[in-house]
């Protein structure tokens, strides 16, 4: 049996070659010396477990796809493609080519949302599992890298595309150490496969046959994506939508329609025309060690000037995921273009259950740091992250329920307020054990959003006025070199470069917190909690 269920019979595991630079479709590419040529004959190939299809270094597969359908192997017995050989990474350079058509089968959560289309994809994944895919580039370009971008028929194009319909729950999909740059896709259809990895699920033919479309087992790590749209990372939007229509997401529910063992790690985007990485329908996702460098890029009114409809996006985020996990990643430059982009916060608590990030780093994004979006954003957490030089504002409460925010250290450029809203009003939150430093020299007055926050036990540097609230106290210097942060790239987050948000030896952060309920094992620079706790994301 494969990891679908699927008799497969006996198979006899075979390793197989390709090369542009020296191979041929009429070789067998049973062995380096004589590999096959074209992606397209390694696509036909029937495979199964233990399968390796290794790419030449060096190799441009130009106007080439690699397209699987329907081939299975084993978490035990994975199906490997891979590279071998000295130099550069294999590249595929789809440049349009590599066709197929998608389609949601159901309307999807919002019917304004494109369900079905072509699709040009340099890999393509469907109805396969038992899957390692490592160390190749792809490109997918469609028009001159400065182009403006802004027609709404503009073709949908993937570096991968992973796809779920008819083989029930695919498990063991694993993505590393890909390279996937300019993929110029549509920026306005965010739920088709758009952008540099893309995961969807589509509503079965025969469902009793072949069981629910949905994933289990995914790693996506240590992958760089590079000027993509729409998306840089997501996974995975299903066709199973309607289930997910309450605030608060049963075990249930998740564990039958969503995608579950989901991690996404390690990996770099950088300018992405929409978000960066997001998570959707995971049960407890963990996404961690991700940079975001500029996402956004293209959420602006010229190159997004064919609707108003979408153009919206934030950096690092879930929607309808349950207890979704956001730890120890670093999110700058991500784009506001002066309100064009009406979201650009480097995180966004989107409508999920239990949303957690902690131990992450932001710094420098225009649309400000977190935002807790809308009425079914249930049981968000913030805590023990560090914020520098966010505009905008640091916590966006967007017609949200209450969310807790708690033992955060907040950098603030002069004149930025610490709460605002994109929405028409600004949601209850509770704001606890937070260090709240206003750079400049001149005191900072706040609209403090009394009447729906509550406020308790807070140290408040540089400010002009304080918040009504138990515990909240102005104080003078209390880190060590707060701005001093560094930023990251490829290599991962900079948070080795945040000693200067480490309490002072005599600041009076230390010991006065007081104890949150669920608090979590550690703090931000790794220090286990016990006793009472410190103000800020430092105990130490």
């Amino acid at each position: 049996m494969n990891s679908s269920g699927n008799t497969t019979g006996q198979h006899m595991p075979a390793t197989y070659y390709c090369s542009t630079l020296h191979g041929s479709d009429a070789y067998d590419g049973r062995s380096p010396e004589r590999p096959l040529r074209s992606l397209q004959a390694l696509s036909a190939l029937a495979l199964g477990p233990g399968d390796r299809l290794l790419l030449e270094r060096g190799s441009v597969f130009a106007n080439d796809c690699l397209h699987l359908h329907g081939v299975h192997g084993s978490a035990e017995a994975p199906i490997v493609i891979d590279a071998y050989g000295e130099g550069p990474l294999p590249r595929i350079d789809a440049n349009g080519e590599g066709l197929w058509f998608q389609d949601y089968g159901t309307e999807l959560d919002n019917p304004l949302h494109r369900r079905r289309g072509y699709v040009s994809s340099a890999v393509l994944l469907f109805d396969c599992d038992g899957i390692e895919l490592n160390h190749l580039a792809m490109t997918n370009r469609g028009r001159p890298r400065d182009a403006a971008y802004n027609d709404l028929d503009t073709m949908n194009r993937t570096g991968v595309a992973v796809v779920a319909q008819n083989a029930g729950p695919l498990r063991h999909i694993c993505l590393r150490a890909l390279d996937v740059r300019h993929v110029h896709g549509n920026v306005y259809d965010k739920h088709m496969n758009n952008g540099g990895i893309y995961f969807t699920a589509f509503k079965p033919l025969d469902e009793a046959a072949t069981g629910i479309a949905r994933y289990d087992d995914v790693l996506i790590e240590d992958c760089y994506v590079e000027d993509v749209n729409r998306w840089g990372i997501a996974v995975a939007y299903t066709a199973y939508c309607a289930h997910f229509m309450t605030p608060e997401i049963s075990d249930e529910v998740i564990a039958r329609y969503g995608a579950t063992r989901v991690v996404v790690r390690g990996n770099y985007v950088k300018d992405p025309g929409g978000d960066a990485i997001t998570t959707m329908y995971c049960d407890r996702p963990l996404i961690e060690y991700n940079v975001s460098d500029g996402a956004g890029r293209q959420i602006n009114k010229t190159d997004y000037a064919e609707s108003d409809f979408g153009r919206v996006a934030a950096a690092v985020w879930p929607w309808k995921c349950k207890n979704a996990l956001f730890q120890f990643n670093e999110v700058f430059r991500t784009r506001y273009h002066g309100g064009e982009n009406q979201d650009g916060q480097a995180f966004d608590a989107d409508w999920g259950d239990g949303t957690i990030y902690q131990y992450n780093y932001s710094h420098d994004n225009e649309g400000g740091c977190l935002m807790v979006c809308g009425a079914e954003a249930v049981n968000t957490v913030f805590r023990y992250n560090i914020s520098q030089n966010d505009d905008r504002a640091m916590v966006l409460p967007a017609d949200s329920p209450l969310a807790y925010i708690y033992n955060n250290t907040f950098y603030m450029k002069p004149g930025v307020p610490f709460l605002a809203t994109n929405s028409q009003s600004v949601g209850p939150t509770v704001i606890e054990n937070n260090l709240l430093i206003a750079a400049g020299d001149t005191p900072t007055p706040q609209n403090w959003y009394n009447d729906v926050t509550r406020y308790e036990n807070n140290l408040f540097c540089g400010f002009a006025d304080l918040p009504d609230g138990c515990g909240n106290r102005a104080a003078g210097p209390c880190l060590q070199a707060p701005g001093t942060g560094g930023t990251g790239g490829p290599d991962g987050p900079a948070l080795a470069t945040l000693d200067g948000y480490r309490l002072t030896a005599d600041s009076p952060a230390r010991g006065a917190g007081v104890p949150v309920p669920g608090a979590g094992a550690r703090d931000f620079f790794g220090h286990q909690l016990s006793g009472v706790p410190s103000i800020g994301a430092d105990q130490g």
